[in-house]
């Protein structure tokens, strides 16, 4: 693929990925705080929509550091930017923005949704397989993208 050349050209595609991602991702929890409040939606086989608020980290883990994670999210953020900024794969970047606009949608949760101080918001998840732990768009993204960008990086040139 080739790399975009022009004023910000290399930085579109990659941004307009978070944009989405994060559009996306609020919208479905928006969607999700309003039509799941009280009930559930079972789809498929053992995929269902059932409305939770993870206050911890990966999996429900770490309840209650919230700032903490926040700190360590926008760490995180920061080196995948400089990695982008690095990198001449123009998927590569593509795909970090997508896990960027994934990190920052969990992100708004906790600074938006707080309600015990600074970065203490709980993470609205939603989708329920019943034998994984419950996640949302973003938390996919950044685990789909992360596999991406770790096969990508593995490539021989």
């Amino acid at each position: 693929m080739t790399v975009p050349t022009g004023r910000g050209g290399r930085w579109r595609a990659p941004v307009l990925a978070g944009v989405v991602v994060l559009v996306l991702d609020q919208a479905t929890k928006w969607w999700a705080l309003q039509a799941l409040d009280d009930r559930t939606i079972d789809l498929v086989w053992t995929l269902r929509l059932h409305l939770v608020h993870n206050s911890g980290a990966a999996f429900g883990r770490g309840q209650g550091w919230g700032p903490l994670l926040a700190v360590l999210v926008l760490v995180v953020v920061a080196v995948l930017v400089r990695m982008a900024a690095t990198s001449r794969d123009a998927v590569a970047r593509v795909v970090v923005g997508a896990v960027v606009g994934g990190a920052l949608g969990n992100l708004v949760d906790r600074a938006f949704r707080a309600d015990d101080g600074l970065l203490s918001g709980a993470v609205v998840d939603m989708v329920d397989l019943q034998w994984w732990p419950v996640f949302n768009l973003a938390d996919a993204v950044i685990v789909v993208g992360g596999v991406v960008v770790v096969l990508r990086g593995r490539r021989t040139p």
